[in-house]
């Protein structure tokens, strides 16, 4: 399968789901920064279709600086979404302390076993493979923490924080964003 149809996909998903404004977030999209990357083509897309993580160090170590976000369609994901999100957590802890030499990256991912979110209308997408796969979403730790800092700001975590206690995963992102920044963890 080309690599345009996963990229057309996942860029249909985006209008779809996650750029349109809703209460849970305070009436703003569930991604507000979603439809600009996309506009200003910020946005790339590579194919892992090996067991072998290569793709993903690859695009960790050398993130292009003209990009906001770079989606890696994991097509061989690990198939226990726990093991998946356990390891992209152990990925940022090791990105941190300068595994990958830039510390200015941030990892995170979808498995197609993760829970639906209440938030987000997936339901009624029209999908253009049948084929399934994980995403690895691939961002400046910089760009998305203080980001999601003026997001906070204006209420948009409230709810979202307390239905999926999101909180350790912003406690970790802070925390690895305090040592790239300070040189230490407070």
């Amino acid at each position: 399968m080309q690599h345009n149809v996963y990229l057309d996909e996942i860029r249909a998903w985006s209008k779809h789901a996650l750029e349109k404004p809703l209460k849970y977030f305070n009436n703003l999209p569930p991604c507000p920064y979603a439809e600009k990357a996309w506009e200003d083509k910020r946005v790339d897309c590579v194919i892992k279709d090996t067991d072998n993580k290569q793709v993903l160090y690859t695009t960790v170590s050398q993130f292009p600086n003209n990009l906001d976000i770079v989606l890696i369609i994991d097509k061989k994901y690990e198939k226990s979404a726990k093991d998946f999100h356990d390891y992209l957590d152990a990925m940022n802890v090791a990105i941190s302390r300068g595994m990958f030499i830039d510390k200015d990256i941030w990892v995170m991912g979808f498995h197609p076993d993760d829970e639906a979110s209440e938030y987000v209308d997936d339901a009624n997408f029209c999908h253009l493979t049948e084929e399934s796969y994980a995403i690895i979403f691939v961002q400046r730790l910089t760009k998305l923490h203080e980001s999601a800092d003026k997001l906070k700001k204006r209420g948009y975590y409230k709810i979202y924080s307390k239905e999926y206690n999101a909180d350790a995963i912003f406690k970790l992102r802070e925390t690895l964003y305090r040592r790239l920044k300070d040189g230490n963890e407070t």
